[in-house]
Parts: C-alpha cells; structure tokens; sequence
C-alpha cells in the first residue's frame, strides 16, 4: 500500500485556498500534536497535548473550555440519567405503511414503544468501577504557567490568567489520563461485535467559540461542534493490535520496541475532530482509488462471508465516488476509513466507526464528511443539516447504485442479484421522488402529537422519537419539498453551490437558504421559516368542480396551515394531459417547467386565500382524473382527497 505525508507547506497553502475562497465569517482555528500511551490491559490511556490556539474573532477571551466526554459513563451522569428519564415515557406511535405503490402512502396500525435511545437504556447506572468512563487533565499550563481548572462533568473550564486578545495565538500544555469505558454510545472498548478499542470523544477537546460564543453542550446524548484545524497524533499500543482511524499513517513500516510496544503517527490538516479503533483481530483492505484519494476498510475477520461483505464496501464506495462528488461536491481529503466499530454508524473526520458493511450505513456515514466535516454546520443547532441532509443523500446515492451497479459487484450472490432486480423493477413504479421513506417518516411525526420544530436544540428533544424523526426524516424531506419548490435540478445546483461557498465553514439554516434564494431567483425565508421553526403542516384537498364557459372548474382548498406552490394534473379521456401549475405569492417568483409536457400557469395563490379556482383548456365531459401533487414531493399529510376518477 502508498501513503503519503502531508507536508507543512501542502498544508498552509491548502488552508489558504480555502480561506479565500469562503465567505467572511471569522472561524477559529487550532493544532493539536497529541501523544497518547494505551495499556491494552488496563484499558487506561495517558496522553498529552500542545495546542496552538488561534483567536481570529474581535472578542478578547478571559476562558476557553474543553469536551470531556467519557465523563458521561458513569452511573448519575447527566447521559444516564436524561437516557433513564426519557425511557420512562411511553409512546403511541402510528406505523408507516410499507409503499407498494404511489398511491397508499400513509400510515397503518400503532406501537407502543419504550422511549428509549436502545443503545444506551439504563445501562450506564451499573457499570462498575473498572467499566467507567473518566478523562481528566492533571495539568495545563499557558507560556509555563498552570491555569485554574474547574469540572463540570463533561465541560472542563480553564479560567485563564491571561485573557486571549483578539487575532492572537497562544500555545497550551496539558497532560491527560483516563479509562476506555465499555463500549455504550459510540465509543468504548468490546462492542458487540468484538471490536477491542473505539476510540472516539477520547481526548480532551477544546470547545467550539464562533459568532454566537461558546458552544458549551455538555454530552447528554446527541451531536458534536468542533474547531477547524490540524492534527497530529502519535499512538502507542501492543505491537499485536492494527489501528485505523483520521489522517494519514505516517510511518507504516514501523516496527515495535523492546517492550513490544508499536507506535502509529496519524496527520490530518484541516479536520475538526479524530478518530482511531485498535483491534488485534482487524483485517485491513485499501485501494487507492485515484491519485491522492485512497480508501481503506478494517474489519473483524471472522468468515468467508464476512470478508466478501467488507470487500463489496470497498467495491461499492470505489464505484459510487464520481456520482456523489458530481451531486454533492469533491472529497478533498487524501483518505477515508470505513471502520467497524462502535454502536452502530457515527462519522468522523475522513473516517467512520460501523457496526457492520450493510451499504445504506455506509453511504450514509461517508456523507457525513460531506454534511458535518467539510459542511461544518452546528449539529446541537441544526442536527437536521447534517443528519437530514446526510439521508436524503444515502437514499439518493442507494437510489443510483442499485440501479446502475449493484449487480456488477463480484461480492453479491446471483440470488441476492435477483432479488435487487426484481426490487428495482418495482422501484420504477413508485414515486417519482426517491425520499418516499423519509417522507413517510416524517409523516409519522407530523401525525404522532409530538412533533416539535426543527429548531430545538438537540438535547432537548421531549423525546428520543421526535428528535430522531425531525433530524433524519423532516430534514431529508426538507431538500425533497425544496426539489418540489424550485426544481429537483435547481435543488441539485444549489447542493453544490452550497458546498462551494461553505465548505470549511460552519454555515446556519440561513446560509443554506441563500445560496438555494440566489441560485433559483425564488424567495424561500418562508419556507425555512414554516418548515423549520415551526410544526404547521400542509394539506390541500380537491374542493369543488364545476362547468365553465369552455372547460371545468376546478376549486382547491388548503386545508393546512403551511402554504405552498400547488401543481395539478389533469388527464383527459383521450389520453391527453396538463399540469396546472400555481406560484405561491410569498415566492414572487415561479419553477421552471419540468419534464415534457404540457403546464399551464395561473397568478400566483396569495397564502392568506384559503382557495383557489382555475379553469382547464377542455371541458368537464373530457375529465379522466384531476390530482393534485402528481409528483408526490409536496409533504402533504392527507392524500385521500388529493385525487379524483371521474367515471366514464
């Protein structure tokens, strides 16, 4: 295998590219060298860390603070007592029905479910002394002076006794200790799987200072914020373990001491987060899949199904490459990791911890590099920018792979070939729009009563259901309804238009809109507003239809309280069609024509109107079928009155 180092004048340039190319919003910026001893025995880790810290905003700082995240497994922690009280509610949840065809998308039966976040229950109250987690810094010093520290839990605040003056760097030391908890959130030792060490949240991490200050969150459960910057790490472990993790190895032909012991330096430049895991069991596979860019899998080897399964992954992500950069934006990284690993898929920089090789994770995990480490944007804040953008782009890349390549990989069996064809072939008879889980998802939500805006900070969630279901669901769905609003092939340009002028940034929802605003012409702010801060829904149902002077009348009525632009098919009894097409006032602007076809297009429907009335080209007698949303990608909740058969 070829790995590369990354030199330091590679590094400075590329910082420098991407500075300028940005918009002009300050961002911190830090380098961490960090040295860290594993005792594969005792599961303790010692370490250090030397950070250059570079305060680029106006603001002089008199604190800074650091993530401490193993602090959280331990028994009364914040995280195990948030995880026991919401396990305490009891849910009614209605079930969405399995989509056989466009037309019965909705929701069928109810469970009744504990609140629980699955993985981590009420675990945390009974580990023992030896199976908690703990991270503490026995020491940090400034220019040699040590600085006053106070704990709170899973935030350690440094009072510091020399503030940090604007566009100004300072140089930190600390030393580090803690214990490898048992494997319960993403992190820890012996997964379910057997995985030795998941070292994620393993050292101490300084807290994220942008615009809005200090981004205090302290692990309760949910996302992570990070400080753009440069790592170096150095690893020592046994010599009988393979480590894996961000960066790029720098000495691959390192050999163990004495003691045998083996030493594994890491470099990653501009990344706010690192990963590692270590296993003595690890098989590793890597390809460089294009000059610069190589991919690498580590997994538990265990059979020869095993091993086929983790090598269609390497296969499968080779393959779909050029389709995402091409929707979604260039990797700009030099690697990526698909390890196995943690509790079930969590990204990181150039590198994810998963539990196994079932592509949908994959896809999904490795578009996090794109919505969390290029796209930065804040997950306590915005956990649907980078968790719903994240599925709306798994489903989109699943969507193209197996229908262009999932036959073609070596790895699959001709039974497992079959059964995709055949789901493919219902696949093109389903909705036009590929989000159809994530808009059933959502629908759950806007119907279960406990929905609350997409606004809500992370943590704070009333329960587990409503946050996993506005982040993923709602949030796929909301690059849906924008496809529906300015057209899907806008919305693919706005994707990368976004990814152009943010990336390396930390943008809001309100970056987001603007590029979509600037890129379609379309007003939008109402659209992020309803959709995003608020839980109104839409619902437009067909009202009345009567005769014209030269064709039907047809009435509209919206039925919910979010408004939206409003297309309608009519179909005549000799095969022919038209799309009628309504432009929300608050738009001041319509869609581009999409498709072939026939569209029609009426003044804009003022959102204060309850209804709305249009007249088509032929008379009621001609009428086959009228329907509104033909494409399926308006998130209406009550579909049973969107369409009518008018019999012969």
């Amino acid at each position: 295998m070829i790995f590369k180092s990354l030199t330091l004048s590679s590094v400075l340039l590329f910082n420098i590219f991407i500075l300028n190319a940005q918009p002009d919003r300050w961002q911190q910026q830090i380098d961490y060298t960090i040295k860290v001893n594993l005792n594969v025995t005792t599961n303790l880790l010692k370490g250090t860390e030397e950070i250059a810290y570079t305060n680029h905003s106006n603001d002089t700082l008199n604190k800074v603070y650091f993530h401490m995240y193993w602090n959280a497994f331990q028994p009364n922690s914040a995280m195990d007592i948030r995880s026991r009280e919401l396990g305490k509610n009891i849910l009614t949840i209605r079930r969405g029905a399995a989509i056989s065809s466009a037309s019965n998308l909705g929701l069928v039966g109810e469970d009744k479910v504990q609140d629980w976040d699955a993985r981590v229950k009420d675990r945390i109250q009974y580990l023992k002394p030896d199976q908690i987690g703990f991270q503490r810094v026995t020491q940090l010093f400034i220019n040699g002076v040590a600085q006053k520290l106070i704990d709170h839990e899973t935030i350690l605040e440094v009072q510091l006794n020399k503030p940090i003056a604007p566009h100004s760097t300072i140089k930190m030391n600390l030393n580090f200790e803690a214990q490898v908890p048992v494997q319960i959130r993403r992190t820890g030792r012996d997964n379910a799987e057997g995985v030795r060490f998941s070292m994620s949240q393993w050292y101490p991490k300084l807290v994220e200072y942008d615009y809005q200050g200090w981004n205090t969150n302290p692990y309760i459960a949910r996302e992570f914020y990070g400080v753009w910057g440069n790592y170096n790490v150095t690893i020592n472990l046994d010599k009988n373990y393979t480590v894996g993790g961000t960066g790029v190895l720098q000495n691959p032909n390192a050999l163990a001491d004495a003691a045998g012991i083996k030493t594994w330096n890491f470099k990653g430049a501009n990344i706010h987060d690192f990963v590692w895991a270590a296993d003595n069991n690890y098989k590793h596979l890597s390809k460089e899949v294009r000059k610069g860019l190589t991919l690498h899998v580590y997994y538990k080897q265990k059979d020869a199904t095993a091993d086929s399964a983790w090598a269609n992954v390497l296969w499968a992500a080779e393959k779909v490459l050029p389709y995402i950069e091409k929707k979604f934006g260039a990797y700009p990284y030099p690697q990526y990791s698909f390890i196995q690993g943690g509790d079930g898929g969590m990204e990181y920089a150039m590198a994810t911890l998963i539990k196994g090789p079932g592509l949908g994770t994959v896809f999904h995990e490795w578009m996090h590099c794109w919505y969390q480490h290029i796209l930065g944007s804040n997950e306590s804040l915005y956990p649907w920018m980078d968790e719903g953008f994240a599925s709306f782009a798994e489903d989109d890349i699943s969507y193209w792979y197996e229908n262009n390549l999932a036959t073609l990989s070596p790895y699959i069996s001709e039974a497992a070939k079959k059964q995709i064809n055949a789901s493919n072939e219902i696949n093109k008879k389903l909705l036009p729009s590929i989000q159809f889980g994530n808009y059933g998802s959502y629908f759950s939500l806007a119907k279960s009563g406990l929905e609350e805006p997409m606004s809500t900070h992370s943590d704070h969630y009333n329960t587990n259901f409503a946050y996993s279901r506005a982040a993923y669901s709602k949030g796929a769905t909301f690059l849906g309804v924008l496809g529906y609003i300015i057209g899907d092939s806008l919305r693919d340009k706005v994707m990368l238009n976004y990814y152009n002028a943010w990336k390396f940034k930390h943008p809001n929802p309100n970056d987001f809109i603007r590029v979509a605003e600037k890129t379609s012409g379309i007003q939008l702010q109402w659209f992020k507003e309803y959709f995003m801060n608020s839980t109104k829904t839409v619902d437009y149902g067909l009202n009345d239809i009567q005769v014209g002077d030269k064709g039907a009348i047809i009435s509209i009525q919206r039925e919910g309280k979010m408004p939206m632009p409003i297309e309608v098919l009519v179909t005549y009894k000799d095969g022919s069609s038209e799309l009628h097409y309504m432009p929300l006032d608050l738009m001041l602007a319509g869609k581009k024509v999409e498709g072939v076809g026939t569209r029609i297009d009426h003044p804009e429907w003022q959102w204060v109107q309850p209804t709305y009335t249009f007249e088509t080209t032929k008379p009621l007698s001609a009428l086959k079928s009228i329907e509104i949303d033909p494409s399926y990608r308006m998130p209406d909740i009550n579909r049973s009155n969107n369409k009518l058969e008018i019999p012969n």
